[in-house]
């Protein structure tokens, strides 16, 4: 009883309190960042020079499917598997899965090369990312977890949107693949160096558990596929989360695969084009820095709701707007939308999650929200590829997340244990 209090104490929670550690992890989820962001604009843009046909829409859309299918299963094993062997090795494990990643790019004979990186880009951004916003939300104050999420990912998606820009201008300059090998290698080897100095979260977890012990001893440890099952299916707050999950990242496989294809058809080159995508993916990693912070103090839901009516109009307006300007003004509006949805989602989840299943839970929600990759690249690729055009996979998109912020909206009630109070 000693020992648990006197852990109790030593490993309080807070930011604050917490900020060296806490400002490691969000270095962390900086390279993570960093390393998706590299193929954002150069791989789809270019895609003609690693034997993709022209109109070949599913077949591009195959290296966004591999990667959304591995990404959302890992998630689901990250989250279990570091409430046994903790937070700081399962990010190793990551790391280590991303060594292969710019190898196979730079040797690539063909597409299929592609689709193999992007296995092991499923795996490292599955065990990095996720590891990165679980430790975080460990050491954040129960009403600092919109605030930590919203850091996480504020800082995992600027770091998205610089690596788009410079690996196009890197991309001009030396040519894709040895622009992609120097932003790789570089970006894996400092990540990995900084592991030095982290520490693994789960001594706050436990501490945590101790202190709220009285509050959660009636919740059993359940297995993770009762977790499975009941986050997914069972619970209708879980599920209307984890729904909404999927569709936000259709709309983002959408822009990391298909909008520099629509761009490049209206004679956009890939600087523009990546500040297209550049400009969504800062807007809406900055604005996060605000709407996480925001959802502590006015609850979950109405961000979120906002959020998914702002992306729908932002893909409407991408779809009937035509030139550079306006384009960018649109993304803006997705970015926006996508900052006020995307940490409250997260936020949500583990506003409901007891401290020793967090892991779990939030890898089942996870699982959801990456398969939405593979599940839009299907969709969205099919809907290209049948048409002949990427503009019905955009209209397609905007109906998809419309009807998702409707069932939130519908189906939702708050999480945030302040607003519940209320």
């Amino acid at each position: 009883m000693a020992n648990d209090s006197a852990a109790s104490s030593t490993y309080r929670r807070g930011i604050a309190l917490n900020r060296g550690q806490f400002l490691l992890q969000t270095v962390q989820v900086l390279f993570v960042g960093l390393m998706i962001g590299m193929e954002r604009n150069v791989l789809p843009a270019m895609s003609r020079t690693f034997g993709v046909a022209h109109g070949a829409f599913f077949f591009l859309a195959s290296f966004a499917i591999s990667f959304g299918i591995v990404k959302g299963a890992l998630n689901f094993v990250a989250g279990g598997l570091s409430d046994r062997i903790g937070r700081k090795r399962v990010l190793l494990l990551g790391w280590l899965a991303a060594i292969p990643i710019p190898l196979l790019i730079f040797f690539a004979p063909d597409w299929w090369w592609i689709i193999a990186a992007n296995v092991f880009l499923g795996i490292n951004q599955a065990f990095t990312w996720t590891m990165t916003v679980t430790s975080q939300i460990d050491l954040a104050d129960v009403h600092q977890r919109g605030l930590a999420v919203g850091i996480n990912e504020a800082v995992g998606y600027i770091a998205v949107g610089i690596a788009g820009l410079l690996t196009g201008y890197l991309a001009l300059t030396y040519g894709p693949r040895w622009a992609l090998l120097g932003f790789g290698l570089t970006v894996i080897a400092v990540a990995i160096m900084l592991l030095t100095w982290l520490q693994d979260t789960m001594a706050w977890v436990r501490a945590e558990h101790t202190q709220d012990a009285v509050h959660v001893a009636h919740i059993p440890r359940t297995q993770m596929g009762q977790t499975f099952m009941r986050v997914s299916f069972q619970d209708p707050t879980y599920r209307a989360l984890c729904q909404g999950g999927v569709a936000n990242k259709i709309a983002d496989t959408l822009v990391w695969v298909l909008f520099p294809i629509f761009f490049r058809l209206h004679g956009l080159g890939v600087v523009r084009i990546g500040w297209i995508t550049g400009v969504y993916a800062m807007v809406w990693g900055l604005s996060q820095l605000g709407t996480g912070h925001l959802a502590d103090r006015i609850g979950r839901k109405l961000p979120i709701v906002s959020g998914f009516a702002l992306l729908a109009a932002g893909l409407v307006a991408t779809a009937t707007a035509g030139g550079f300007v306006a384009w960018i003004v649109s993304a803006m509006v997705m970015g926006l939308g996508m900052a006020l949805l995307y940490p409250n989602l997260i936020a949500a989840v583990s506003d409901l999650a007891p401290p020793l299943e967090r892991g779990q839970i939030l890898g089942t929600y996870r699982y959801w929200r990456d398969t939405g990759y593979a599940i839009g690249g299907v969709i969205l690729g099919l809907v290209a590829q049948e048409t002949g055009r990427v503009v019905p996979a955009i209209w397609c998109t905007g109906a998809i997340v419309a009807a998702s912020g409707l069932w939130i909206a519908l189906a939702l009630k708050e999480t945030h244990s302040r607003r519940r109070s209320l």
